[in-house]
């Protein structure tokens, strides 16, 4: 999957995931290959990503925003929660 992950201020992330698990309005949620598309707001929390490099998990702190899943991309625009950098 091709995920993109930006802020106002900067292109957070571009590339591709394994998975992708994000914060929502009503809980966390996973999104993996193939997921139906969505649109859905997030909140306070983590994005965490399992890149396609084997062991490689990032974690992005954010304070709220939405993502767009359609085809196998995923487009996130966040506040980023510049307290956790």
């Amino acid at each position: 999957m091709q995920v993109s992950i930006i802020s106002p201020d900067r292109k957070i992330y571009d590339g591709d995931a394994v998975s992708v698990s994000l914060p929502g309005s009503v809980g966390k949620f996973s999104i993996l290959q193939n997921h139906a598309p969505i649109v859905s707001v997030l909140t306070k929390g983590n994005i965490e990503l399992q890149t396609a490099k084997e062991d490689e998990k990032l974690s992005f702190a954010i304070l709220s925003g939405f993502v767009e899943v359609h085809d196998n991309l995923i487009n996130v625009c966040v506040e980023e929660d510049k307290t956790k950098q």
